[in-house]
């Protein structure tokens, strides 16, 4: 965005805020967005410089995304002598993920979200353009698929995840990918045929031309279903099912369409939202969008070329009396159900790297065992780890992240120092900007409560256009020159 465009929107923002009696100061600070996000044409204000810390030791940062750049950037301004390394293949890791939505909606396109991992590499940081295939926790080292051994004293895991599109029967796919990278393996099915999905980059821009097929039979007044799924694993991003469905909606709506398409969600789980306020909220969107919902179908098949999805329908039916509980015994019962579409977006069951999953620093579930407030390792006090890689029981977003590095940080240096008792706690927060239309977003906060966690003095609940300038304007240089500077 150049400077001319991005001056307009902080116009338009300032307006808005105005009319609310907000100044965009206070805007921000009640955000938790800080001096960093105050963007202007001659660069960005910073915080002042980290506390710094003598503390010394080799620290090795597995992974070279959001968060373990972000993580590396944040030790620089701490550690008076830093020692980090960063190693990560993909020449692209922090290209902007949260806005491959926006492609799949044609809102934006892929160039507006891809950009170089070394453009943000922080100075001093010695970067290994190689992948970690071995880990040994004991001997602290890790090795290469180049065949390097590297050393540390201290681990930081910020690998990410991965999207598990072969565990899906009939789509012809044997291999995993990343978001960003190598799709071939995907990109041969997902992608035609009103086949797509926006979790990979080449995926969030072929939606968007399968999308505009989509609309376009329904404008000629074909009658056509689309369908969108929700697997049975964690996912990063849990609103983006729906945050594409919403777009799809919208632009049918745009089109004069919408009456000629039905739209379906089929979500693994018995909610469109686990915090019930968002909810609530959700469902009475739905309602009005004319927008449906079947609860507890998880994908495990499709079929491209006759376009039939297979889902495992789940429910408990009462089994027999329990004399000592008194109560029924609840028996998991599900079948088979096949459903037709014209387009159809995967979320596909997403899990944690295989060189991760089979090493000692992985669990049974493939993710990082770690202390859900403090981000160090279960069993080795010197591994940290952060973002969707992490073992914790929500929060695989950007937001997430942008809270819990700082944490990490923090304790990692601790650690470093010597000290016994871990000063800092990450409180399960997470933010999902839910698109909502063309032009609204509910800004929906939570944390391990369970309950909303607004930063704006404004009802959460409610789709808003000031949310929309947020996440199309407004997050991606935050996270450019905010986070990845290690100042947001």
């Amino acid at each position: 965005m150049d400077k001319k465009l991005f001056k307009e929107n902080l116009e338009q923002i300032d307006a808005y805020l105005k009319q609310e009696g907000i100044s965009r100061r206070d805007a921000m600070k009640m955000m938790g967005l800080g001096g960093a996000a105050m963007m202007m044409g001659s660069g960005i204000a910073t915080e002042a410089k980290a506390s710094s810390s003598n503390a010394k030791g080799k620290i090795l940062i597995v992974g070279g995304g959001l968060s373990g750049v972000a993580t590396a950037a944040l030790l620089m301004r701490t550690l008076e002598n830093p020692d980090i390394t960063i190693l990560e293949p993909n020449p692209k890791s922090v290209s902007y993920q949260p806005g491959q939505t926006l492609v799949g909606g044609g809102v934006w396109t892929n160039a507006d979200t891809e950009y170089m991992t070394a453009d943000f590499m922080p100075d001093g940081v010695k970067w290994i353009q190689e992948k970690a295939v071995e880990f040994d926790p004991e001997k602290n080292t890790v090795k290469t698929d180049k065949g390097q051994t590297i050393p540390y004293d201290y681990m930081v895991v910020a690998t990410g995840l991965k999207l598990d599109f072969a565990r899906l029967e009939g789509l012809g796919i044997t291999e995993s990918i990343t978001s960003r990278g190598d799709s071939s393996a995907v990109k041969k099915v997902i992608g035609q045929n009103g086949l797509c999905s926006i979790y990979f980059a080449d995926g969030a821009t072929d939606t968007w031309t399968q999308m505009q097929k989509f609309v376009s039979d329904a404008k000629s007044g074909k009658k056509v279903k689309g369908i969108f799924t929700d697997p049975d694993t964690p996912i990063k991003c849990g609103g983006a099912p729906k945050k594409i469905m919403y777009l799809t909606d919208a632009r049918l709506r745009e089109a004069d369409a919408r009456e000629n398409a039905e739209l379906t969600l089929y979500p693994n789980g018995g909610k469109l939202f686990g915090v019930p306020e968002y909810n609530d909220a959700m469902v009475k969107q739905f309602a009005t969008r004319d927008m449906k919902y079947n609860y507890n179908h998880n994908l495990i098949a499709v079929d491209p070329v006759s376009k039939i999805a297979t889902f495992k329908k789940h429910w408990l039916e009462k089994g027999e009396w329990d004399d000592v509980l008194e109560e029924y015994e609840m028996v998991p019962t599900s079948e088979k159900v096949e459903v037709p579409y014209d387009f159809m977006h995967i979320t596909p069951p997403q899990m944690a790297p295989e060189e991760i999953a089979k090493s000692p620093i992985g669990s049974d579930k493939g993710w990082v065992p770690v202390t859900q407030e403090t981000l160090q390792h279960v069993k080795y006090p010197n591994v940290f780890a952060v973002g969707d890689v992490a073992a914790l029981p929500m929060g695989k977003t950007g937001g997430s992240a942008r809270k819990q590095y700082r944490v990490l940080v923090e304790n990692l240096v601790a650690v470093m120092e010597g000290k016994k008792e871990l000063p800092a706690a990450y409180d399960g927060y997470t933010v999902c900007p839910l698109i909502t239309s063309l032009g609204t977003v509910m800004l929906a906060e939570f944390n391990w409560t369970g309950k909303p966690a607004p930063s704006f003095p404004l009802d959460p609940t409610q789709e808003r256009w000031i949310w929309w300038l947020l996440k199309v304007y407004a997050l991606k240089p935050m996270t450019q020159y905010g986070m990845l500077s290690g100042r947001a």
